[in-house]
């Protein structure tokens, strides 16, 4: 049995909130992690796939609210929980290619990392201007 359909389409949109704030927050420590002096430690690899597979929580999360009834919500939020996920699910796929680029070479790009970490940030903080509206 399954707690997905007991959960409202609100319900859902802040689990995802939560996802996605806890995904950035471990991002933020990752990127401080990776750009040190030393250069990223050994656990980084395992930590990013973790990062990632909260962020794709998330979003997931989000894609199930969209598609649920929220009575709560006033007009026109909805646009802003699926604008959040279209930058998000950008972002997933940016994360998919930092991934991909840490396995070719010890370093990261700088830039590769902060075009990843802009869409979420602005992925998050759309959907927290949803979560706001309600």
């Amino acid at each position: 049995m399954s707690v997905l359909p007991a959960l409202s389409g609100g319900a859902l949109t802040v689990w995802s909130g939560w996802l996605i704030l806890a995904a950035a927050l471990a991002g933020v420590l990752l990127a401080g992690l990776h750009f040190r002096p030393q250069g990223p430690p050994s656990f980084a690899g395992a930590a990013g796939v973790a990062h990632g597979l909260v962020g794709a929580a998330g979003l997931a999360a989000l894609l199930f609210a969209l598609g649920r009834p929220d009575a709560a919500r006033p007009p026109g939020t909805d646009a802003f929980r699926r604008f959040a996920a279209v930058l998000l699910g950008l972002a997933l796929l940016g994360g998919a290619v930092v991934g991909l680029a840490g396995r070719r070479r010890k370093r990261l790009a700088p830039g590769l990392v902060g075009v990843h970490a802009s869409l979420a940030i602005a992925g998050l903080a759309v959907l927290a201007a949803a979560l706001l509206a309600g």
